[in-house]
């Protein structure tokens, strides 16, 4: 396995090239083989836990080490193995209906697949994606972020010492490198970022017809209905947003809640945060902002939003001074009412911050949502049935997360991926095998009667 740094496109290229030949001079890799790759990638997350969340609080500044096993240890490790336990039925022939003869599906590996991850959760990134190309039978390329140095230098030394360079390698670089990447004739390419990153990776692949998985994130709203366990609903939605400082692609974007219980919403807010985090600044579950430039942008948001007379609560129940905060941190903070032209209703917020819109029925929720962008995620919570299946007939979204949020993302058995402006195609599970897979029709005629 290689790692290569700030590599010119040529060498990108020929890493490309000793995978596809790799793949090509022998037969497809046997279930037995797969699994067998598969551990490899287990045994660096038991053996080197502490590397990787030592690495990742070093790219944060400060990252909750809690979050961090969770996120890029123990969730990773559960999709490696419970791929392992599911392949051979994965692999199986499915068998189609034919007039006459014998007709199924079989599917075959592509040959090499490109993976570009963020840096939000770039462990997590990596071993999932890494998860499902190698079970379909793929040789694997990886380009991670650059904003996330410490952790992706580990990543790639990790990876090399387990896997050679013609089954799965790393290239670490800038923009410029990962731009090159992108424009490889790969068989697959997985490619997780910003919508606008989005646009340039489909164009870079189109030139050479690679079909690429997009997954984009967007503004996910979330729904508090009349019927909802109003206090369970507003705890959920406020711990979602702030894991990882917010800086999830599924997190809450903004919630909806009934006029009427705006008031409600900001004091159960309140006293959620103090009991999570009775102090923010030198706590250590607290996440930083990446870097400067996120940190910037979101107090951006927050001058724009100021100026604009829009209310704002900070949920910072020790009263803490952040004017010359270390690391980044930003207070948790509600927006009540923002207007939709301000900056944090239109772009993904990305960081603490949560705009609380208020609603008079759910009609209205459903026009608004349906008036801008497919978001990635979508959170309702009631126990209205009528009402929750007009919510889920009505909206489209990536995926739903009922009575709770973040979940369906971290499901295996369940497709993850956007719709429109928030990506294209799904992984996870079996739809990530399928994705990285070709799905050969065959059909046996019937002998002809004697």
């Amino acid at each position: 396995m290689s790692a290569i740094e700030h590599s010119p496109s040529t060498d990108i290229r020929t890493i490309l090239d000793k995978q596809r030949a790799a793949f090509l001079a022998s037969d497809p890799w046997t279930l037995e083989q797969r699994c067998e790759l598969l551990g490899r990638a287990i045994s660096l997350l038991v053996n080197h836990e502490q590397e990787i969340i030592a690495a990742l609080t070093a790219d944060f500044g400060h990252r909750s080490p809690g979050f961090s096993k969770g996120s890029e240890v123990l969730s990773p490790l559960a999709t490696l193995k419970q791929t392992q336990a599911e392949l051979a039925e994965w692999m199986r022939p499915e068998p189609r209906q034919a007039r006459t003869g014998e007709a199924w599906v079989q599917y075959q590996p592509l040959g090499v697949v490109g993976i570009v991850t963020a840096w939000n959760v770039p462990g997590y990134m990596v071993f999932s994606g890494l998860a499902g190309a190698l079970a379909a039978g793929n040789r694997v390329m990886i380009k991670p972020s650059e904003f996330t140095p410490q952790t992706s230098a580990l990543i790639a030394r990790l990876l090399r010492s387990v896997y050679a360079e013609d089954e799965v390698a790393v290239v670490l670089g800038d923009a410029d490198v990962g731009q090159a990447f992108c424009s490889l004739p790969f068989d697959h390419l997985l490619f997780t970022g910003a919508t606008s990153i989005g646009k340039h990776v489909l164009r870079a692949a189109a030139e050479n017809l690679v079909p690429v998985t997009l997954e984009l994130g967007g503004k996910s709203p979330t729904i508090i209905s009349r019927s909802a366990d109003f206090k369970d609903a507003v705890a959920k939605t406020v711990i979602g947003k702030l894991l990882n400082g917010g800086q999830l692609c599924v997190a809450p974007d903004y919630v909806f809640v009934p006029r009427e219980s705006v008031d409600a919403f900001i004091n159960v807010a309140r006293a959620v945060v103090a009991g999570f985090f009775p102090t923010l600044k030198d706590n250590p579950e607290y996440t930083s902002i990446i870097n400067t430039r996120h940190f910037e942008r979101l107090q951006g948001y927050l001058s724009e939003a100021r100026e604009a007379g829009v209310e704002m609560i900070e949920l910072n129940a020790a009263d803490e001074d952040f004017s010359a905060a270390p690391r980044n941190k930003i207070v948790p903070t509600l927006l009540r009412d923002p207007g939709d032209d301000l900056h944090v209703m239109q772009d993904e917020i990305f960081g603490p911050l949560l705009p609380v819109k208020p609603y008079d029925s759910i009609t209205d929720v459903i026009t608004w949502i349906n008036a801008r962008p497919r978001p990635l995620a979508l959170y309702y919570f009631g126990n209205d049935a009528t009402e929750e299946a007009r919510v889920l007939t009505r909206t489209c979204s990536g995926g739903v997360t009922l009575n709770g949020v973040l979940s369906h993302a971290s499901t295996e058995g369940l497709p993850f991926g956007g719709v429109g402006q928030s990506g294209m195609g799904a992984y996870h599970g079996i739809d990530g095998f399928r994705t990285f897979s070709h799905a050969k029709a065959i059909l046996r005629t019937a002998a002809n009667p004697a």
